[in-house]
């Protein structure tokens, strides 16, 4: 059985004459029967009762060919045709051989749904690897495979008057310091339960720990790094152990200490109570262990910034419980009892203009109460790396519709179409997605697509900011030559729908695009038909009306006639304020009523999304 992917159907076979005189054929469709035999002619010319289409004459081996006109063959529907020759003056006397087809389009789908919508912004919260941990750690690929081994196993400072120096050493989580961890989060949820109790509120009303900076870092696990576009949660920066050293080398004491890090951007100004953009930053120290020789230690948290427009606060130390810990995080020695936490948060705001990435570094100064002059310096390396920076918070008054604010940028967002309410625009991104040479937006190829953001340098004819409506002229406007395929009623009022979203980079019609195009005539031609098989449902099929064969699979962009209120729907509210989206921002697109299909091979067909 062949798959047809229009019903533009064009049928074909070869016709050979004894004489070797020229010869055409006659087609004649029917519809079938459940067990596949002939059950009905259809009448494909309306010209009478024969109901045929004839061929123009061919050489006697060449292929014969006719196009079905549109409306006569359905889409889901199973035919047989057979041909039958003439050479001008004898009929063949027999039939050729039933060829059976069907027309079956790319994606096939429901009208829309109005339950259960699908939230379009909702973000997971991602595992990364740091790009400079600081040289005492060692440097992650993506696969977890060890990139670059740590550079520095001890620290140390120099000799107090004594001659005794104190020296750290940090080393990545292990087995003991995970459950560490993971104690110390379950005793403070608990704490909170605690809290719920004695206020007379229910279990379920308790929240995340009210020192913790970022409310859901302190139920993930140890010995990784999360991260969103406005947070950031760091536990693998592991444990650090100061050495007291006397002048001969000999170790006088020990102490042990674990270390977490966390960022949290605001939005908006409002978001952080400030009437500034900011952004806080947050250590977490917590001792294990300090032998009697080193009688108290005292940790200083430093950070750096190359902000040209921010104040940063001096660090703010609280305990466990939330309640203020003095100017310093300072423990003394004291064998009977373990040991609080101690939580170090900055303040920094932003008060400038147009935007700015601030690279950021961290550093640990350790003293002990031994000596007065002794230290120890721990390098916890920066907001990364030139090129990724994924630490590196941006600052921005440029996006439209928000107070200034700041995001954490190198986290690309999700932009999740509700394919239960956009079925036909859902269908029809999943395709492209799939054909495209670069796959825009998909997660399955890691390609994102990247924003046309308010703040592009590309101009127009006019001089004027590129904007997306310049982009979609491109392909959908009055001098790209689209015009509606005819379709059933059923379908309703359509609009030219372009591929990849004129907001993009990756639009066809971008000038500095992968995939520009001089014109919407270049891209892959689609539109919208109701199925012809007694179901309710719709496709996506090829509008064979420039390229007989449909989409080779190798056009750099795709428009299709699409329901107008799913065109105009399925990317309402994109991009959202919080995000804080500018030009070039990566992101992704999911389609989750597709996404189990692996191939468009066969028809895809849609799955309602609880």
């Amino acid at each position: 059985m062949w798959r047809v992917i229009t019903p533009q159907v064009v049928l074909r076979n070869t016709v050979t004459d004894a004489d070797g005189d020229t010869a055409n054929l006659t087609f004649q469709v029917y519809t079938t029967n459940a067990d596949g035999t002939p059950k009905a002619q259809v009448d494909l010319d309306g010209a009478g009762q024969h109901g045929v289409l004839v061929s123009s004459y061919v050489a006697s081996g060449s292929t014969a060919k006719v196009t079905v006109p549109y409306g006569k063959l359905k889409p889901g529907v199973l035919y047989k045709f057979r041909t039958s020759a003439y050479d001008g003056s004898l009929y063949e006397t027999d039939w050729s051989p039933w060829a059976d087809f069907r027309i079956e389009p790319y994606v096939k789908f429901p009208a829309a749904q109005t339950t259960p919508p699908i939230n379009s912004n909702v973000q997971e919260i991602k595992e990364f690897n740091r790009s400079d941990p600081g040289p005492a750690l060692p440097v992650f690929a993506a696969n977890g495979a060890v990139k670059r081994k740590a550079t520095q196993e001890r620290s140390c400072g120099e000799p107090d008057d004594e001659g005794r120096k104190l020296c750290i050493e940090l080393s990545p989580p292990t087995a003991e310091s995970k459950a560490r961890a993971k104690q110390r989060s379950a005793a403070l949820r608990e704490a909170e339960v605690d809290k719920a109790r004695k206020a007379g509120k229910s279990v379920a009303s308790a929240v995340a720990p009210a020192v913790e900076l970022v409310d859901w870092c302190s139920d993930k696990a140890g010995g990784k790094d999360y991260m969103t576009r406005g947070e950031a949660c760091l536990k693998n920066i592991g444990s650090g152990t100061l050495v007291f050293i006397d002048p001969e080398g000999a170790e006088l004491g020990f102490g042990v200490f674990d270390f977490e890090q966390r960022i949290k951007a605001y939005p908006n100004k409002g978001s952080s109570g400030s009437d500034f953009a900011e952004f806080d930053q947050q250590v977490v120290i917590v001792p294990v262990s300090m032998d009697a020789a080193l009688e108290g230690v005292t940790m200083k948290w430093n950070v750096g910034s190359n902000c040209k427009a921010c104040v940063t606060s001096t660090t703010r130390w609280k305990d466990d419980q939330n309640n203020d810990a003095g100017p310093t995080a300072h423990w003394k020695v004291d064998p009977t009892r373990p040991y609080a936490g101690r939580w170090g948060t900055v303040q920094t705001t932003w008060n400038g203009t147009g935007k700015e990435t601030i690279d950021l570094g961290w550093s640990v100064t350790a003293r002990v109460d031994a000596s007065t002059t002794a230290i120890a310096y721990a390098d916890f390396g920066s907001s990364g790396i030139e090129g990724v920076r994924e630490l590196a918070p941006r600052c921005d008054d440029i996006v439209k519709g928000s107070a200034p604010g700041c995001v954490l940028s190198y986290f690309k967002t999700n932009w999740t179409v509700d394919s239960n309410r956009y079925p036909a625009a859902s269908a029809y991104y999943w395709y492209m997605q799939q054909v495209m040479p670069d796959h825009a937006g998909s997660k399955r190829w890691d390609s994102l697509m990247h924003y046309l953001g308010p703040d592009t340098p590309v101009k127009n004819s006019a001089g004027t900011t590129w904007t997306s409506s310049n982009s979609r002229n491109v392909i959908c406007g009055p001098s790209s030559a689209w015009s509606l395929h005819p379709a059933d009623a059923s379908v309703g009022s359509v609009d030219c729908d372009e591929f990849a979203m004129a907001s993009t980079h990756e639009s066809g019609g971008y000038p500095k695009s992968y995939n520009l195009v001089t014109s919407g005539t270049k891209c892959a031609q689609l539109y919208t038909d109701k199925m012809g098989d007694g179901s309710a449902n719709f496709g996506i099929l090829a509008d064979t009306r420039t390229a007989t064969n449909g989409p080779a699979g190798t056009e750099r962009c795709g428009r299709a006639a699409i329901s107008s209120a799913q065109n105009q729907q399925a990317f309402s509210g994109f991009p959202v304020p919080t995000w804080r989206m500018l030009d070039g921002d990566g992101f992704f697109v999911t389609l989750p009523g597709f996404e189990h299909c692996a191939s468009t091979a066969t028809t895809c067909t849609w799955r309602k999304v609880s």
